[in-house]
């Protein structure tokens, strides 16, 4: 068991290296070959003529398709020095207590910037897979909820092997979210079990986001029509890749509500709960993920929103939203083609979460755009047309 501390300082001597030697490599554009390039380097704990001396055991630190990520990050408006500023060299990454149900570990940076998380042997490999058509898709397509891929990493030590990819941290530490939810469009067996509702910040699922929020989460026309546009689109990737199971997670602040607990907490002015420092990196927010910057100017002030996507509940109370798909490292293989059609004997088909991908990314998008989003309900007017394609028309 290689101790936090020894894997936290591995990654981020690591990385620093890494990003380090590759900003003497001149830009290029990127080529098929560099998807399969794997670096590798040796850090004795003595150090070397390469790298520097460490309190840790001897370790070796790969690196996987390392000039395809800096242009994946250039591509996120990612500089060199701040992806080393951000993440390793001022500061020790924090492990956040709320692991996944996949049992991977999490560490967030210190700025907020970054997650780093731990993966498995196939995720990792199956994320080397889908590079070149991930590459594709950016350049046609920057603004996405797709998780933003940084990095992928090897720690080797001890006869271990830890794999981590750095993504784009969707939950920034400085916001108070008062509800999160993972969802996926199915309602079988997707509720939140007695153990996670007992955390401090438990993750509720369907059927939870159904009772609580029965009438969905509403969104001004433009938002609504970004946001669902963008999961069209991403669900199409997906799809392309045979990806499923994955999940939209929507973490909720309620601005009205955060205000009412800091008046009760100390009297203070309701301000400064909601002045924390933007993300920097280029669509990094919820925000910026539907509409870029084309809105900055417009109705919505994104500064004061702190990325996150203005909506209200069915009360009325003003929300932030941060959203994004997660789990998309899951490929459509045979093990779960055989889990559906077991489950689909013993229940009916249709609410099983594992299923094919056109129908998964299908019943998502509908779960998405008709149950849990909303367009803010106009006075109806005499002809009253449906501007978006991917909708619905909505019951009242």
């Amino acid at each position: 068991q290689t101790t936090s501390s020894a894997l936290k300082g591995a990654i981020q001597l690591g990385i620093t290296h890494t990003v380090g030697s590759l900003s003497t490599k001149p830009e290029r554009d990127v080529l098929m070959q560099d998807f399969y390039v794997v670096e590798s380097i040796f850090f004795p704990s003595e150090g070397s003529n390469l790298t520097p001396a460490h309190h840790y055991n001897d370790f070796r630190f790969k690196t996987y398709a390392p000039v395809a990520f800096r242009y994946f990050r250039e591509l996120f408006g990612i500089r060199p020095d701040d992806y080393l500023v951000s993440c390793w060299l001022d500061q020790p990454l924090i492990e956040l207590s709320n692991s996944g149900a996949s049992g991977s570990i999490f560490y967030v940076s210190s700025d907020d910037e970054f997650i780093i998380k731990t993966v498995q042997h196939k995720e990792a490999e199956f994320l080397q897979k889908l590079l070149p058509g991930y590459y594709m898709n950016l350049n046609q397509n920057p603004r996405t909820l797709l998780p933003k891929f940084y990095g992928l990493y090897c720690v080797q030590a001890g006869g271990k092997n830890i794999r981590i990819v750095v993504m784009n941290n969707l939950l920034p530490r400085s916001v108070k979210m008062h509800l999160k939810y993972d969802l996926k469009g199915s309602t079988y067996k997707r509720r939140a079990s007695q153990k996670e509702r007992e955390k401090v910040f438990p993750t509720y699922k369907d059927l939870d986001f159904m009772q609580d929020i029965p009438d969905g989460l509403f969104l001004d026309s433009d938002m609504y029509n970004a946001l669902c546009k963008t999961l069209q689109r991403d669900c199409l990737v997906l799809q392309s890749f045979k990806i499923m199971d994955y999940s939209l997670l929507v973490a909720i602040h309620n601005i009205d509500l955060a205000q009412r607990e800091h008046a009760i907490a100390d009297g203070t002015s309701q301000t400064d709960t909601r002045r924390p420092a933007a993300q920097k990196a280029l669509y990094s927010t919820a925000m910026e993920s539907i509409q870029g910057e084309a809105r900055r100017g417009g109705t919505i002030e994104t500064d004061d929103q702190m990325g996150g996507i203005p909506a209200r509940n069915a009360k009325g109370e003003r929300l932030l939203l941060y959203i994004g798909i997660i789990d998309v490292l899951q490929s459509y293989r045979f093990v779960k083609k055989l889990e559906h059609s077991w489950k689909a004997l013993v229940h009916d088909g249709d609410t099983v979460s594992v299923h094919r991908p056109s129908f998964y990314a299908e019943r998502f998008q509908r779960f998405m755009c008709n149950t849990a989003f909303k367009k803010i309900p106009l006075k109806p007017s005499p002809s009253k047309k449906s501007r978006s394609g991917t909708t619905v028309p909505r019951r009242s």
